[in-house]
């Protein structure tokens, strides 16, 4: 057979005499899909390519021989060929976990795939590979889908269905099996169980499953003993229908389980799974029963074409399974960010107190990092103990009740977009412009007593460390480069701003591990199990309990910030990507050591005054960026929409320019 040249678009004429009844298997292939590369052009409108089906049937109407030629041809190509694993698996894992169907979707995107294939799925996918064709076959008229399917029909195998009616044909023997195909999937994830032990118990005492196989076997032999508009066939497909949304149901009571009890990536991959598979089964019994079938067998497979650009998406696996998992982070973030915004004028204060503290350790932490720099490490281990002394002294101000203002942010975003419940309702936007402005007191408090306290008490502990060791604590060159490190026209911003994203990350962390903690049931195995009572004793297992499942979002969120602070830096400086850290309470603590051992004469250094005019601003874009980060995940993980942000964002401004104090002071309390 004549094959066509390899990168181009040969004519109707050429590909209808390259046609070969008796070619190979991977001839007939490449034929079909050098058809199909012919009916898309250059892909770039619908309207073209749906106009070159129709003459591809005008020019084979009009040639009888080679209309015989392609019905021979397509039918040794569906002999060769399963399509029932098209219309039921295509589009589906075929693995039950998220991290393999990942790596499956990696291997595709690397490896080149063959059209030396019985497999119909890789076939289909090879052969309607664009974005285009779901829209050109979702677009042919009904006119020429009946002249398609008069063309294309071809009877049923035999030894595929013995019980088949003379006028079975090979499609709607394909549709039966596939039905049956996709229903035994369903009952096996409804019997497996990771799903079957978190059902409600209402649901799993229905066991909609059990049914599911009769009910579809049943529709079959109605179906096989009748026409489609027999009332026996539509009662068959009636309870047919009902039982997969009671399956449907079912699985979906999974999903409060999984509120309650956290929440597994591969989990919500087998319940979506599942939901796809139902509303495979009732696209497949549209093409059964439905009229004209030519109609609903052409948006089958426009919803096929479409699915396969889906299956090909990595980000598109990671958005769809992730997406209940970031909603859970979000809401886990937004339980502990309730206690970072103040409200009225005593929480402020207290505030303020808790920050005060945060930043008298945070001077212990400065003196304890340049402990660490005397030592003359190589970049990753400095950057390591770094990391520890940030863990430990983050910790710390979690478990001594104090405040570190930095952290705030990733929190409090989410605890605020929990509010957006209603948008339609102007109270609800008010409520939350409302929360904005407690947050920035809030910020503006926490950020104010880090940075007053911190400054001075790293002054004092270079004055107690000159007093007890004769020498300061950091050289001038140290000094120096301090100051140079956080001038205003140097990388300071950019760093700051990067420093942002670290700590946005340490939130998502903090949430994925109290997830990971919650769902594993870890509190209940510390509270109970048998051998760690045995050696803590039962009312110290209870409180260890309490206490880490208290904690552990803290303790994620501190550990992991402390070691990005730390091991960050000199990883992306091995491989060329030159980013620093630019924290802001860290930033005030160097500075006030580095005045510290230069003396007072660095009161008339410009470098100082440099540094200083820095700190506000790495201070607002630590807070801003984590902040933005955090809410545009929560506003995601609320389903709020553009048209809704816009709205947020113009009533924010309103309340700026009304009232700006009430973002930095609280108003008096009305008695």
């Amino acid at each position: 057979m004549a094959r066509p040249r390899s990168g181009a678009h040969p004519d109707l004429p050429t590909l209808l005499e390259a046609l070969d009844p008796d070619a190979d298997l991977v001839h007939r292939h490449l034929w079909l899909i050098a058809l199909l590369d012919w009916v898309r052009g250059d892909a770039s409108a619908v309207d073209a390519a749906v106009a070159r089906v129709t003459m591809f049937l005008d020019v084979v109407d009009a040639r009888p021989p080679t209309r015989i030629r392609l019905q021979v041809w397509w039918h040794t190509l569906v002999e060769s060929v399963d399509g029932t694993t098209l219309l039921s698996d295509y589009g589906f894992a075929s693995r039950n976990a998220f991290v393999s169907e990942l790596v499956e979707r990696l291997h595709r995107k690397l490896l080149p795939a063959t059209p030396e294939t019985a497999d119909a799925c890789e076939l289909f996918a090879l052969a309607l590979p664009s974005a285009l064709d779901a829209r050109w076959l979702a677009a042919l008229p009904a006119p020429t889908l009946e002249r398609l399917a008069a063309l294309l029909t071809a009877p049923a195998l035999s030894h595929n269905n013995a019980r088949a009616k003379p006028t079975l044909s090979y499609w709607q023997d394909s549709l039966l099996e596939a039905m049956n195909v996709c229903a035994s999937q369903i009952r096996a994830a409804g019997f497996s169980p990771e799903i079957r032990l978190r059902m409600s118990t209402p649901a799993r005492d229905a066991s909609p499953f059990h049914a599911l196989a009769s009910s579809c076997d049943a529709l079959r032999d109605a179906w096989l003993a009748g026409e489609p508009s027999d009332a026996a066939v539509q009662q068959a497909a009636r309870h047919f229908r009902a039982q997969l949304d009671a399956c449907r149901h079912a699985a979906a009571s999974v999903y409060t389980h999984l509120d309650a009890h956290g929440i597994s990536m591969d989990l919500v991959f087998r319940l979506r799974q599942l939901r796809e598979r139902v509303l495979r089964i009732r696209a497949l019994l549209d093409c059964l029963l439905g009229d004209p079938a030519p109609v609903h067998n052409a948006r089958l497979l426009a919803h096929l074409a479409d699915v396969g650009q889906e299956q090909r998406s990595i980000g598109a696996l990671v958005a769809a399974n992730s997406s209940l998992l970031a909603a859970k982070v979000a809401e886990r973030s937004s339980e502990t960010g309730e206690h970072y915004i103040t409200r009225t004028r005593a929480e402020y204060r207290a505030m303020l107190r808790h920050a005060a503290g945060g930043g008298a350790l945070m001077a212990l932490t400065t003196l304890l990092k340049f402990m660490v720099m005397a030592l003359g490490l190589t970049a990753f281990w400095y950057g390591f103990w770094s990391g520890v002394v940030y863990a430990a002294s983050f910790v710390l101000i979690q478990l001594l009740h104090f405040t570190l203002a930095t952290k705030q942010p990733a929190m409090t975003a989410p605890a605020m977009a929990a509010k957006l419940k209603d948008l339609a309702d102007p109270q609800a936007v008010e409520g939350f412009v409302d929360e904005v402005t407690h947050l920035a007191r809030s910020q503006c408090a926490a950020v104010l007593g880090n940075v007053v306290v911190v400054f001075p008490a790293a002054v004092l502990a270079s004055g107690v460390w000159l007093l007890s060791r004769g020498q300061p604590l950091i050289g001038a060159d140290t000094a120096h480069h301090v100051l140079d490190s956080l001038a205003l026209w140097g990388p300071s911003l950019l760093f700051a701003a990067f420093t942002g994203v670290l700590l946005f990350s340490s939130s998502i962390i903090a949430g994925w591990v109290e997830n990971w903690f919650v769902l594993h049931r870890l509190d209940s195995a510390m509270r109970y199990n048998p051998r760690i009572t045995r050696v803590l004793g039962i009312p110290r297992a209870d409180r260890w309990a309490h206490f880490m499942r208290r904690h552990i979002s803290g303790f994620a969120a501190n550990i992991s910030l402390g070691f990005m602070l730390g091991l960050v830096p000199p990883i992306l400086a091995f491989v060329g990507a030159a980013l620093d850290v630019r924290h802001v309470t860290l930033s005030a603590g160097q500075l006030g050591m580095a005045c510290a051992s230069l003396g007072w004469e660095v009161l008339r250094s410009p470098a100082l005054w440099w540094a200083v005019a820095s700190i506000p601003l790495i201070g607002v874009l630590n807070v801003g960026v984590s902040f933005y980060l955090a809410f545009r995940v929560a506003l995601r993980a609320h389903n709020v929409s553009g048209t809704g942000r816009s709205r947020l964002y113009r009533a924010i401004a309103r309340r700026l320019r009304q009232a700006p104090a009430s973002f930095f002071w609280p108003a008096r309390e009305t008695p």
